[in-house]
């Protein structure tokens, strides 16, 4: 298996790039690898070498020194069984020098330790660039996640762990549904001589979306129609997750209706479409509209309301000067003033009415293009609109009674006795003797 990493190659001059500086080599030594181009090895270096012999008790490889280089079978039993099984004569390895020279003379290699040395550097460049990888859960334990970044192993705490919108599941459930799968995670700290490497699902799923959040803000246009997900309630409106970001749903653009807070109306996790009102891309936000996916009310109130008309109301608000009542069927919403509300004197709506009382109330005033409707609770049973009333109840009553014995009636079907049309006697004068013309005609 063939595995070629330049910054772990030996320089012309035989030394690693990690070898530290001991100052002038040997004169004798330079001569020797410059005849003969034999390196000389020290601990710890890590080279490149070609496989020329493999067995199961040794690996022989070629690293360019005086002789070939031992894995000896200790060290062949510690390493990767699948990865030893593909390792072939010609292969081209990366070997950690564990010993310059035995007492036989051997250069002791150690294929573990120099997949272990890469594997480090490796973390140290994704910790350096603040880079996004992909890493496979373990296991788990009380504090977090287990995960492998090659042969070195990291941790991934409990508090660095992302949560999806609207999940309601233990941290332990959730640690145990993520073993063995795959996972976006960043490298937030490391530490080689303590054998520390902390990673976090949070910071990565945080960059992703910053990211995703660009992409979509660059995309994005007012007067599009997004699925998304309700991540989250406030008292100013709701935030919902666009897939790639989250835009805010204002408290005034959930519903036509009056709605003191989105609970009202929304949950947490529950799917909706929304509109995008408009798209701020230099302070990355998105504002986004529930209620402009539906029919405005508004502009149907002079087709169905006239003033003087009785309608069903729930009172929804009580203030100083007034309560709000909703009528039924809609989501229009009018005000009784408080002078409405009573013959008598009324200092405060609560002395007369509370939330969720359900009353019949006349509508006094409508002015649709300011979204407007008087009500009144104290002129339902004034004398002033009793033949009014009484004529729009008996019209009401009389259709509905009219409509009922309409769908009521039995369909009857005519007979006759009429002979058929080629059957009709051409005069009179072809009458039997005993019938006459008022007999046919009957």
């Amino acid at each position: 298996m063939q595995q070629e990493d330049a910054s772990f190659i030996v320089g012309s001059e035989g030394r690693s790039q990690t070898e530290p500086d001991t100052g002038p080599a040997h004169p004798m030594t330079e001569l020797l690898e410059e005849t003969y181009d034999v390196k000389q090895l020290k601990k710890g270096v890590i080279l490149e070498g070609t496989i020329v012999f493999i067995s199961e008790d040794e690996i022989l490889i070629d690293v360019g020194a005086k002789s070939e280089g031992v894995v000896r079978g200790r060290e062949i039993a510690r390493l990767d069984a699948d990865f030893v099984s593909e390792l072939k004569k010609g292969d081209r390895v990366l070997a950690y020098v564990f010993s310059p020279e035995d007492k036989n003379g051997n250069i002791l290699l150690s294929l573990a330790k120099a997949q272990i040395e890469k594997d480090w550097r490796e973390a140290e460049r994704l910790f350096r660039e603040q880079e996004i990888f992909e890493g496979v859960c373990a296991g788990y334990n009380k504090g977090g996640l287990i995960v492998r970044l090659g042969k070195v192993r990291g941790f991934v705490p409990t508090s660095q762990l992302s949560v999806s919108v609207g999940e309601d599941v233990s941290a332990e459930e959730r640690k145990a549904r993520v073993v063995g799968k795959t996972i976006q995670l960043k490298v937030i700290e490391l530490d080689r001589e303590r054998n520390r490497l902390i990673l976090s699902e949070r910071a990565a799923s945080r960059d992703l979306r910053r990211k995703q959040k660009e992409r979509l803000l660059a995309e994005l246009n007012a007067g599009d129609i997004r699925e998304g997900v309700v991540s989250s309630l406030c008292d100013f409106g709701a935030f919902v997750d666009l897939g790639e970001a989250d835009g805010l749903v204002h408290l005034s653009e959930i519903s036509w209706r009056r709605v003191t807070h989105p609970s009202e109306v929304l949950q947490v996790g529950q799917k909706v479409e929304a509109y995008v009102l408009n798209v701020d891309r230099e302070r990355k936000r998105i504002g986004l509209s529930l209620k402009r996916l539906a029919s405005d009310p508004w502009t149907l109130v002079d087709e169905r309301y006239k003033v003087e008309q009785l309608v069903e109301g729930t009172i929804t608000k009580l203030v100083k000067f007034g309560a709000f009542a909703r009528l039924a069927d809609s989501d229009i919403e009018g005000l009784i003033h408080v002078s409405e509300l009573s013959e008598d004197h009324v200092n405060h709506p609560k002395e007369v009415v509370k939330e969720d009382d359900v009353l019949t109330l006349r509508i006094i005033k409508i002015d649709s293009a300011r979204r407007r409707m008087g009500l009144s609770l104290k002129r339902v049973d004034s004398a002033e609109y009793a033949d009014q009333d009484w004529v729009s109840n008996y019209a009401q009553a009389t259709t509905a009674e009219e409509e009922k014995e309409r769908m009521d009636e039995p369909v009857v079907e005519e007979e006759t006795d009429l002979p058929e049309v080629n059957e009709v006697p051409a005069s009179t004068s072809d009458l039997p003797e005993t019938e006459s013309v008022e007999a046919v005609a009957a």
